[in-house]
């Protein structure tokens, strides 16, 4: 391989975001992805569904001031614009919850969110501490932990949980987000099934794959906290104590999908109907439900947290099972029966030893560890991090990432073109 200016480590939307700004700039740069795709978690596929699914980011989220929206349009991609949820498809007992039920439900959610707002100003602790009682209490904690945050709410920092909680619509693209960032990735200098082993920092960069050394003026990490915890990635020297407490207070939760095709003409349901469970208990974890996006034959569970995990272990076959059996709290088991076709799909972050999970939440007591991430300017600014784990306040999404990796190019063509 060829020396250049900037080696990017991982072709997510990071590390694709990055790469434009800097050829843009005219800087030399070497995209190392270990895996065989660009995309990282944004990953569209077509043949396991007849249609495109995604299995990773499958919103633009705050989509208004989203870096991602407006490129999106000038591809001319198709967009559900959709506001913010009104829990229409909210059950309880298998029925459908009444107008009041639901205005309590999100009444619930409201008050929820203002508790963990109010606490910001105390030290940082976990929001199932802060979480008021009442009827709803199992489901909201459901619902903003393990659904939203892919983690239960007592593994969750209340202050980062309030930073990034993001205002504004989510909106859908038809041709999928992982379709959208390989298509930005087009003519980018990519080699792809490269891991890389280590990166050498102790003067100017050395990036060491199996097939050589790279050397670099700057090196740029886009890789998920979760590889970096695991030492996934080799470091000589060692990082900053302060940097790997930062990674290590960043994990990745993990929310799962599996999907099934539906029968011809079973469940004519308007496209995008939606489907979330009253829980029963803090012990229950009920699967959220979208059915017919886009008009699609496509019935889509979201499971998250120690669920999530548990099915991830056991496999596709339990992970469709329990989808059939979630299904039918809302439909009946023989409408379920007959209506879905055999064989799921279900998504597979956390088996996967290049993400290790799905996106970050911080712990308790690392609510600043973000911005140490991003910060963290090492071998003079040389080398540095990028990603969704890495924004304040748009982590653990697409848009995010995306904003992310290009603040981090600009912070390297600065300093390759000023080091002092």
């Amino acid at each position: 391989m060829s020396d250049c200016d900037v080696a990017i480590i991982g072709a997510g939307a990071a590390g694709i975001a990055a790469a434009r700004v800097l050829v843009a700039r005219g800087f030399a740069v070497q995209v190392l992805e270990a895996g065989a795709r660009v995309g990282g978690r944004a990953f569209t596929e077509s043949t396991s569904l007849g249609a495109p699914f995604d299995h990773g980011a499958s919103w633009l989220h705050d989509a208004v001031p989203n870096p991602l929206t407006p490129l999106a349009e000038a591809m001319g991609l198709t967009l559900h614009k959709q506001g913010r949820r009104t829990k229409e498809g909210l059950m309880i007992d298998g029925r459908r919850a009444s107008d009041a039920e639901r205005l309590d439900y999100l009444r619930a959610i409201e008050a929820a969110e203002a508790a963990f707002e109010a606490s910001t100003a105390d030290p940082d602790r976990d929001c199932a501490s802060v979480l008021p009682e009442g009827p709803w209490r199992a489901t909201v904690a459901h619902w903003l932990g393990n659904i939203i945050n892919g983690a239960p709410l007592h593994e969750i920092s209340v202050q980062d949980y309030v930073a990034i909680d993001l205002p504004g619509e989510n909106w859908q693209v038809a041709e999928g987000l992982g379709a959208l960032v390989a298509r930005l990735a087009a003519g980018l200098p990519v080699r792809l099934n490269t891991p890389v082993l280590a990166v050498e920092w102790g003067g100017l960069p050395v990036v060491q794959t199996p097939e050589g050394a790279l050397r670099a003026r700057a090196v740029l990490v886009t890789v998920s906290t979760g590889v970096l915890a695991a030492g996934g990635l080799r470091f000589a020297p060692d990082l900053p104590d302060e940097v790997m407490a930062a990674i290590q207070g960043l994990p990745l939760g993990l929310l799962s999908k599996v999907a099934l095709r539906l029968a011809p003409g079973a469940l004519e349901l308007p496209a995008f109907t939606r489907f979330e469970c009253r829980a029963a208990d803090t012990a229950d974890a009920p699967m959220n439900f979208m059915l017919r996006p886009f008009g699609r034959d496509h019935a889509v569970g979201f499971i998250g947290g120690a669920q999530a995990w548990a099915l991830a272990r056991e496999g596709t076959a339990a992970a469709e099972a329990y989808f059939r059996t979630e299904l039918a709290r809302h439909l009946g088991a023989a409408t379920v029966q007959a209506a879905l076709l055999p064989g799921a799909t279900a998504t597979q972050w956390a088996e996967d030893p290049l993400f290790r999970g799905a996106y970050t939440h911080a712990i308790p007591g690392a609510a600043g560890a973000r911005q140490v991430l991003r910060d963290a300017a090492l071998a003079g600014g040389r080398l540095r991090f990028a990603g969704e784990a890495c924004h304040p306040t748009h982590a653990a999404t697409l848009g995010g990432a995306w904003a992310s990796g290009a603040q981090a190019a600009e912070a390297l063509v600065r300093q390759l073109r000023d080091p002092a």
